[in-house]
């Protein structure tokens, strides 16, 4: 490895040189706030006469020849891609803006200098060769092609008309000046004595901001042959990118699939900043060697990876599911915001895809998930744990019991991590402050009410016109206390104002506003009385919106909640249950709930507790920290408020219950 201070005008003027990005870097990203902090550099430096040079960090880059053709001297870049490119961007505009002033002289000049190799053809053509997209774009801009009638989203194009609006003739020179006066680190690599692999992972340790995913891609890509290197990211890499991209957003989910995938593979979680070192450790490519047999256990690999890519892409893009009942399902879990199932639901639908399973089943799954996750809520149970329980589920599958054999895992767990049944759950949702829910929780619960074995379903989310309407208004009109009285107008709006039996859809609801109810039933064409909507329909009836009024209405929609989200009916033997963790609560500052146990006894104090449970955890307050947080993150003990302070008697109780289930608290 070499390193020294360059110019960096003199690097790209190098004659017959071009500088390729592989297929392995990640994709040209600089959006405008990068372009514009290194335009403002190079307008400070070109301005100053004092300033003699700027510099701009770093590139690393390998000889290799083995890019293109033998009279082309091949720079593979490993580091620098970014400031090489939005630099070259600069030299397209000036370039094209020097040939608008008809200044052919320097037109030429830097076409010739730093666009191009004059001398060589076809391929050597151009100095900088980014991967494939932006290849095609660089080549349309600097032929001369309108960047506002490029035919797909290019970052370079973007770029590109940013700085095309910032050079102008009384600027022009200025920035051809601050060019000029780059410097940076020139790092030269030998392939056959350098490795380029662990200098690009240093590198990124340093701050760079690399995606788990980018330095996925690396990895596998680097140290292939460069016809294998183009197969895997054509065949493959290049795919999965495209798979693992949200449509709507067009943000790129690489990492967060990869993350799942491994999921799935190792039942472990890794750490989101642990996804490219446990990929590394799982898939050993960097001892696969040059052979044909080692390029094919390679291909498998990834064959897989894509194949589950796959059936991500339409978790992540429901649209793109062909099957109408399996697409609306998914696109109701991604409203409940439980991606912690993906790596469950890839299996089964692997299972699904394969022909092991069919539709019906693969529905069944997700409106189980769908009953688990959204009853747990209701309950107000920690969400922490989920993504343990949908690891290991998989496991439990019974092939010949499909779903039962789910159904009764989910059962089998008692405490945090159980599966709340009809009367806990009814009974938390008669108090459930809905209205302070997130909106995209408080549309699921509404449009599923709503549209439960309805034929001609309504169109709820993305929907302007269909609003969340509180039947008893927020700021009500005086008539409607008037007309219930003191005391109950008081009630409603203390305890009943939020609950969902005061809660409807409407797509009237600036009309129907504070009006008393019986204004709201019988608006014309706007009233609940003209309302085709279910939650309206038993509202067409009453004459009064009082207490009782909205309990019936509510004892209806838990009727309907329980068919929706239904609790598993299946037998479970109580000796078959994990464990479940005993919870106590003061009735005193001092005082504490006597714990009948026949090995710890009686409990008379909190203080008392406390000091015997640590005493028999042997009194080592680190190992009982660790036990903590281990407690913590298996879900069986929450923080307070999500607090980061942790009292005594918080790690007392965990502690107990866990030595209580596990044995060692004697």
């Amino acid at each position: 490895m070499k390193a020294s201070e360059a110019s960096l005008i003199r690097f790209l003027q190098q004659q017959d040189t071009q500088f390729i990005i592989p297929v392995y870097q990640r994709n040209y990203d600089w959006t405008k706030p990068q372009c514009e902090q290194l335009l403002n550099d190079i307008r400070r430096v070109g301005s100053n006469d004092d300033l003699d040079s700027h510099f701009i960090g770093s590139i690393v880059y390998i000889h290799d020849g083995v890019y293109s053709s033998s009279s082309t001297h091949s720079l593979t870049i490993i580091d620098g891609q970014q400031r090489l490119t939005t630099i070259t961007l600069i030299w397209v505009v000036l370039y094209r803006k020097a040939k608008e002033l008809n200044n052919e002289r320097l037109s030429n000049e830097i076409f010739k200098k730093y666009l191009v190799n004059e001398f060589l053809e076809d391929d050597g053509k151009l100095k900088l060769r980014p991967t494939v997209n932006n290849d095609k774009a660089l080549q349309y801009l600097i032929n001369g092609g309108d960047a506002e009638k490029y035919y797909e989203f290019s970052r370079v194009v973007e770029n590109f008309k940013y700085f095309k609006r910032q050079v102008n003739e009384e600027n022009f020179e200025i920035i051809r000046k601050g060019i000029e006066k780059l410097i940076f680190v020139d790092i030269s690599l030998e392939r056959d004595k350098d490795n380029p692999q662990m200098i690009f992972e240093s590198l990124n340790s340093t701050g760079r901001e690399l995606s788990q995913a980018d330095l996925i891609r690396n990895y596998i890509l680097m140290g292939l042959q460069p016809k294998h290197q183009n197969k895997i990211y054509d065949k493959y890499w290049r795919e999965i990118e495209t798979l693992a991209t949200k449509n709507e957003t067009k943000v790129s989910m690489v990492s967060d699939f990869i993350r799942d995938f491994l999921t799935l593979k190792l039942r472990d979680i890794p750490n989101k900043n642990k996804v490219y070192q446990k990929f590394k450790d799982k898939y050993r490519f960097d001892h696969l060697g040059s052979s044909e047999d080692a390029f094919m256990r390679l291909e498998d690999t990834m064959a897989e990876v894509k194949k589950f890519a796959q059936y991500y892409n339409k978790l992540i893009n429901p649209e793109k599911e062909v099957n109408r009942e399996i697409k609306e399902q998914i696109r109701l879990i991604n409203n409940l915001e439980i991606n912690v199932s993906y790596p469950f639901i890839l299996e089964v639908y692997n299972d699904y895809s394969e022909g092991q399973i069919d539709k019906e089943i693969l529905l069944e799954v997700l409106r189980l998930i769908q009953s688990f996750a959204w009853r747990r809520f209701v309950v107000g149970l920690p969400t922490s744990s989920l993504n343990k329980i949908f690891m290991r589920l998989y496991e439990e599958v019974d092939r010949s019991d499909y779903v039962s054999s789910i159904c009764r895992s989910l059962l089998r767990v008692k405490s945090g991590l159980r599966f709340p049944n009809d009367d806990e759950t009814i009974n938390a949702l008669r108090f459930k402050d809905v209205n302070g829910m997130s909106m995209r929780k408080k549309r699921y619960l509404l449009e599923r009410l709503e549209n439960y074995e309805n034929k001609e379903p309504v169109q709820i989310e993305n929907n302007p016109d269909i609003t969340i309407e509180h039947i008893f208004p927020q700021k009500p009109d005086p008539q409607w206390k008037t007309s219930l009285g003191e005391k109950e107008y008081n009630e409603i709006k203390e305890k009943y104002l939020h609950r969902i039996g005061n809660l409807t859809l409407s797509g009237n609801n600036g009309a129907l506003g504070n009006k008393p109810f019986i204004e709201k039933r019988d608006l014309q064409e706007k009233g609940y009385k003209a309302s085709g909507l279910f939650l309206n329909k038993h509202l067409k009836s009453l004459n009064k919106w009082d207490v009782s009024a909205i309990e019936k209405r509510f004892d209806i929609l838990a009727d309907r909640f329980k068919k929706i989200w239904q609790y598993p009916s299946l037998p479970i033997d109580e000796s078959d249950k994990n464990e479940e963790i005993i919870e106590y609560k003061p009735r005193q500052k001092e005082s504490f709930t006597k714990a009948e146990n026949k090995d710890f006894g009686k409990v008379p104090t909190q203080r008392d507790f406390i000091k015997d449970v640590f005493k028999k955890h042997n009194g080592n307050k680190e190992e009982t920290i660790k036990d903590y947080a281990r407690l913590e993150e298996e879900g069986t003990v929450q923080r307070k408020n999500n607090s980061h302070k942790l009292s005594s008697m918080d790690y007392a109780k965990a502690l107990y219950n866990d030595g209580i289930n596990k044995g060692w608290l004697k």
